[in-house]
């Protein structure tokens, strides 16, 4: 829209109103507002904090993910390997350092923007060996190798060629993100197998 439209004729050369009239429509003018909303909120591909919260409770995943417990040392109900949920033994597991420990980790804005389109994609996937692993090229692609493969017995299993973090087995095992058509029975394979440390009690082979 014009400002000068709204301007009687007999004003238009007025320069102290068309400056008064301009300041106005400058400061009222919506177009910056508009911008910066569709930028960091309305885009998933450049939204930012709040904006991205919005998109994962839309999509159904959180931003904070439940990392497993390393464990303290301990000296009651260790198992023989050292590899209890709660206590372990030396060499596997620290020392307490009597401050209050916390498992939840929030995700960087690029993370949880990758684990938001993940789960887009999770939400209405054919359940098809193809989507499936365009779902994990998004989420780990970079990571490594990693696919999924059809064991044609009603199974599949998920890869991962890479040394996993924390955050990638929460992502994997607590996210809900990785899906399974159903009827089928799903299982994790990290190799080398010995760089896992497996603290969620999932199935690992």
């Amino acid at each position: 829209m014009d400002i000068y439209d709204t301007i009687l004729s007999q004003y238009s050369n007025s320069p102290r109103l068309c400056t008064i009239i301009q300041s106005f429509a400058q400061a009222v003018d919506p177009e910056d507002f508009f911008d910066l909303w569709y930028d960091q909120v309305w885009n998933p591909l450049t939204a930012t904090g709040w904006g991205l919260d919005v998109w994962g409770r839309i999509v159904g995943v959180s931003r904070v993910l439940q990392l497993a417990s390393p464990g303290y040392i301990g000296f009651q109900e260790a198992s023989s390997s050292g590899t209890s949920d709660a206590v372990r033994n030396f060499g596997t597991g620290v020392w307490f350092n009597g401050q209050a420990a916390t498992s939840n980790y929030a995700l960087t804005d690029d993370a949880y923007r990758r684990l938001i389109f993940a789960k887009a994609a999770a939400n209405i996937t054919d359940g098809s060996i193809v989507s499936l692993n365009a779902i994990v090229m998004t989420l780990f692609g970079d990571k490594g190798r990693c696919y999924v493969a059809d064991n044609l017995d009603m199974t599949l299993t998920y890869s991962f060629g890479f040394a996993p973090t924390p955050v990638d087995l929460a992502i994997i095992y607590r996210s809900g993100v990785l899906p399974c058509p159903a009827g089928v029975q799903y299982q994790y394979a990290f190799f080398p197998a010995a760089v896992v440390d497996n603290d969620f009690g999932g199935d690992i082979s």
